[in-house]
């Protein structure tokens, strides 16, 4: 097998990219906890940024009929004429975005997975009143001592059992009971994409609408019983300090929360664009390109407005704040109570968060393995990468993937910080890999002006994804510390870990060339063509400013 295969059309990349809606799951008690009643206008503002980025990323697609690997592959063709380490660079920074999904997913799945087998008694259950009732009141300490002793005795030795602990640096790792489950479930999805994209598309479309039509149900229900309860959104100004209910002002820290929403509420919203991973693998890529991006933007839009802003409108503040909610473990009970449910509906809805979680698995795996190989292909990754079985699955990258994501899960598992603290990191390499990105769409303009494009964005599309490029990394300078304080430089870290992987390749297993394949995805031909650059400067200017917003932001907004 030479490489990927033709077989899919845009509605299989539709299908693929169904599990993004599924993203909302991972942070809405999080960004609840950080903006209060500022959360819905969150989410709504940042679906409308990635959508009208999406755009842009729709004509680079178009730009490489025979690339696979998403935007961060096409914006690197631009970059590579220019500075041969920012290139790579935004390839990897898309990957570090997209790759902790499978861990994550995986964590919050185990744990529902664990609640429904071994549950951990709450302090009003009759197993916890028997208890006291038997002889626990006898016990000294107060009343509340008491009910926390009997919860401890209830709960199930599983729960804290772990073959392995240890902590690195800010973080714990674990190897207890939910680091097995979600690596079960990892290895599961694993196994159905070894199988190539056309299998996956098709257990994947009947997951997704499995998830789908119930996440509407659950948005539009609740409106139609309950109608609005407006008072849920009103005053309409940021908390004085994450997790409490007490309101704050529009000052520096009220702004800093709400730009650290936003921050966070990127990683979800933007992450339809992973569409355009399969171009290669479009039977007609000139019209599937643009239909898989737009109509995966549109389920988009209409799930994440919907989702949260119906949670808000049921739950209020206190009821987003209420720590089952902001750890992700209480959403499903929330849901359920949104549409008047009882046990056997929150049961069915534990059972949708599953799904949903394990339909952004798939995503995510489908989507992270062909940025690592065609990166790959295209001389920025090692060459090991680029191998694909007889399905034309890259299973290489996957258990690349599958490696990295084992570490990550037991980090995961670990505790509550240690999951924010993932996601910011992985969070920082998507804004960074957004501006390279955004930015190199006028840069192709520039230099491949005559280049075929099956789709041509209008031009203030681009200028609207250059500006957002900007407010990308103002989310990230201010925002990233909102989450931990060491977040912003950890992501900086790990994006530049591309730099000594790119040398290895590029001037060790290359000889300092690139493929033959990268000069005519380029439209240039040869490497001495390769070596116009029309857009002369600004290509550096740019740079030099997006590390100025950055630094400016992270300096200005405080807590």
């Amino acid at each position: 097998m030479e490489g990927l295969q033709r077989s899919i059309s845009w509605t299989g990349a539709f299908w693929v990219a169904s599990g993004v809606p599924a993203l909302v799951l991972f942070s809405i008690g999080g960004i609840a906890g950080n903006t209060g009643r500022l959360a819905f206008f969150v989410w709504i503002a940042s679906m409308l940024m990635g959508f009208i980025q999406s755009f842009t990323y729709a004509e680079l697609a178009g730009l490489f009929p025979n690339k696979s690997g998403g935007a961060s592959v096409y914006g690197a063709a631009a970059w590579v004429r220019y500075a041969k380490l920012v290139a790579p660079l935004s390839v990897w920074c898309n990957w570090v975005a997209w790759t902790p999904v499978l861990s994550l997913g995986c964590s919050i799945a185990a744990s529902y997975i664990l609640n429904a087998l071994a549950p951990v008694p709450s302090a009003t259950s009759p197993a916890v009143t028997n208890w006291l009732a038997a002889g626990g009141s006898s016990l000294p300490g107060s009343g509340a001592d008491k009910t926390a002793a009997a919860v401890a005795a209830l709960t199930p030795a599983i729960r804290s059992w772990t073959l392995f602990q240890t902590t690195l640096g800010p973080v714990s790792l674990s190897l207890n009971a939910a680091f097995f489950i979600g690596a079960a479930l990892m290895l599961a999805v694993f196994a159905v994409q070894h199988r190539g994209i056309l299998g996956t598309v098709n257990v994947q479309k009947w997951i997704g609408l499995l998830v789908i039509v119930p996440m509407f149900i659950v948005g539009v229900v609740p409106l139609f019983v309950h109608g609005v309860n407006w008072a849920n959104f009103s005053p309409l100004v940021p908390l004085a300090a994450p997790n409490a209910p007490e309101l704050g002002a529009w000052d520096s820290a009220g702004v800093t929360l709400l730009l650290g929403g936003l921050f966070i509420a990127a990683w979800s919203t933007y992450a339809f664009e992973t569409a355009i991973c399969y171009t290669s693998e479009f039977r007609n890529p000139a019209k599937d390109t643009f239909k898989a991006i737009f109509f995966s933007g549109l389920l988009c839009l209409a799930l994440f407005t919907l989702v949260p802003f119906t949670f808000q409108s049921t739950l209020g503040l206190e009821g987003m704040l209420d720590p089952a909610i902001v750890d992700g473990s209480g959403v499903a009970a929330a849901l359920a109570r949104m549409v008047d449910g009882g046990p056997i509906v929150e049961s069915a809805l534990v059972m949708l968060m599953i799904m949903a979680l394990i339909l952004s698995i798939m995503t995510a795996m489908a989507g992270s393995s062909r940025t690592l190989y065609q990166g790959s292909v295209d001389g920025w990754l090692p060459r090991y990468l680029s191998h694909v079985n007889e399905h034309g699955a890259p299973t290489a990258a996957m258990w690349t993937d599958l490696g990295f994501n084992l570490v990550i899960l037991a980090i995961a598992c670990a505790d509550a910080t240690g999951f924010f603290f993932i996601l910011a990191i992985s969070n920082c390499g998507y804004m960074l890999f957004n501006f390279l990105n955004l930015h190199s769409a006028w840069i192709h303009r520039i230099d491949s002006p005559q280049a075929p494009r099956s789709y041509r964005a209008p031009t203030i599309v681009l200028v609207l994804g250059g500006a957002f490029a900007f407010v990308n990394l103002i989310f990230l300078g201010a925002g990233a510390k909102v989450w931990n304080p060491y977040a912003l430089w950890a992501g900086l870290i790990t994006a530049g870990m591309i730099i000594p992987i790119f040398c290895f390749r590029h001037y060790i297993q290359d000889s300092g060339k690139f493929p033959s394949e990268m000069f005519e995805d380029l439209h240039v031909g040869t490497e001495r063509g390769m070596a116009q650059r029309r857009a002369g400067v600004l290509p550096y200017l740019t740079l030099a400013a997006g590390a100025a917003v950055v630094l400016a932001a992270n300096w200005f907004f405080t807590l």
